[in-house]
């Protein structure tokens, strides 16, 4: 007998996260016998069963501020679960680069998701005491975050800094040096 289907698995928001959570299983599965394999597929996995349990909780409640905590949840989930995608490549402990097919799906996803997020009520609300305030933006307000935004500055500035830091050699050594100073005291 077939499971009858929830209100919330009807939605695109849900049914793209099963496309996030079946494209990991398969990252998972694919990687390779390494120290990392283990962490780096509980990591994708975990991620993104999470996704799909908060879209649930969001739907299960209407409280405007409880569904966007569950939204804030799902965006940190995402994100975590295409760093160990994106790390798992640098590493090189999979067959495949998937990091461009999940980098595609987490976008066709965020799509989906803002525009989950944009029909929240507002107006259904209680007071918090935490003062924070979610406000879902509108794509007028998105267009002007993007003329603001001025992205060769943003990235000229970061890679000036990777400059200065040196390599993560050097930043192994100096803590090295400090421990064996710590330990001649």
């Amino acid at each position: 007998m077939a499971r009858r289907l929830e209100k919330f698995e009807k939605l695109p928001v849900y049914q793209k996260s099963q496309e996030l959570f079946d494209l990991a299983d398969v990252i998972a599965e694919s990687l390779k016998e390494d120290s990392m394999k283990e962490h780096l597929a509980i990591q994708m996995c975990s991620n993104a069963a999470l996704i799909q349990a908060k879209i649930a909780g969001a739907e299960g409640g209407s409280l405007y501020s409880l569904r966007m905590q569950n939204a804030v949840l799902i965006k940190l989930a995402v994100q975590d679960m295409f760093n160990a995608v994106s790390f798992a490549s640098m590493v090189k402990i999979n067959e495949e680069d998937y990091v461009q097919l999940m980098r595609e799906k987490v976008e066709e996803f965020r799509l989906v998701f803002v525009e989950w997020i944009r029909g929240f009520d507002k107006s259904y609300d209680i007071p918090d005491n935490w003062a924070i305030r979610f406000d879902t933006s509108t794509p007028e307000q998105e267009k002007m975050e993007e003329l603001m935004f001025d992205e060769d500055r943003f990235f000229g500035e970061f890679n000036e800094d990777d400059e200065d830091m040196g390599s993560f050699d050097d930043f192994d050594d100096d803590e090295d040096d400090e421990d064996k100073n710590d330990d001649d005291k």
